[in-house]
């Protein structure tokens, strides 16, 4: 058939005849989630807030999904699919810190307009962060406290507290493959905040003197972008969070600025950082 034939048997319009919903709308819902957003304030400015912080809860929900897959990789030894899911979580983490850009650079009247909305609301309540930082091996049994009134997120989050972190699982991964992690690094309490080994720094050290194209290179930097998109996420909060409420008592009770400014202190997965001063 020639060109023009072609040409002219191809549709003007695409297919707009659908039985029910269109498929598009089946799969991605998104007449639910451009109806979420309920409103309360008569503030312009609170639509922006809401829409940013439920676009920051699905990157988490991604993020998390990444970093799971990559947990479940490396305990079948599979270091080329764990380093791609940490490479897909490290454009994803740019991604959800741009979110901070619409709200980075609210004054304190923008803010305090519709804040009243958010009642004792505070983002250290939502369920998929705080498993997004007990995958980075930040636990604490206390922070389940606040979703005991949500039995499936309780329940997630108890779970989580009780796994082993990515973190944990990178550390098995490297004592399987005969690296000198100490034995009382890979029993530990697995629901207790990790601690930084001087043993494990050691084995940091000894992997960075390899080429740099090796596997286990490649994968400890994919962890260091991760921890270091990581922490300019914290520093972003903490910068927003200053710049609209100066150092004012948190939504949520807690101490504001003080709570971000200890929170942006903790380095995500630290011998990976330490290390470099040895090699």
């Amino acid at each position: 058939m020639s060109r023009q034939a072609q040409q002219t048997h191809e549709p003007e319009t695409p297919h707009l005849e659908f039985d029910g919903s269109t498929p598009y709308e089946d799969y991605v819902r998104a007449d639910v989630l451009t109806h979420l957003q309920q409103l309360r304030s008569d503030d312009p400015g609170e639509m922006v807030f809401l829409v940013t912080t439920q676009v920051m809860e699905l990157w988490f929900t991604v993020i998390v999904h990444e970093w799971e897959t990559a947990s479940q990789a490396l305990r079948r030894d599979d270091v080329p699919a764990a380093t791609d899911a940490l490479k897909r979580s490290v454009r994803e983490l740019e991604a959800l810190n741009a979110s901070w850009i619409p709200l980075g650079q609210l004054t304190p009247a923008q803010f305090n307009s519709y804040r009243g909305a958010l009642g004792e609301g505070s983002g250290f309540q939502s369920a998929m962060y705080r498993r997004l930082e007990f995958l980075l091996g930040d636990k604490s049994r206390s922070m389940l406290v606040p979703h005991r009134g949500t039995p499936r997120a309780h329940a997630e989050l108890e779970k989580a507290l009780h796994e082993p972190s990515l973190y944990d699982e990178v550390l098995r991964f490297l004592a399987r493959g005969g690296h000198a992690v100490p034995e009382e690094v890979l029993r530990r309490d697995v629901s207790e905040k990790y601690e930084p080994s001087p043993e494990v720094e050691q084995v940091w050290a000894d992997v960075y003197t390899r080429d740099q194209n090796d596997p286990l290179v490649r994968l400890g930097e994919a962890l260091t972008d991760v921890a270091e998109l990581v922490w300019r996420w914290r520093n972003d909060h903490l910068v927003a969070t200053r710049r609209a409420m100066g150092a004012k008592t948190g939504t949520g009770g807690s101490a504001g600025v003080a709570w971000l400014e200890k929170r942006a202190r903790n380095t995500v997965f630290p011998e990976l950082w330490t290390a470099r001063s040895h090699v």
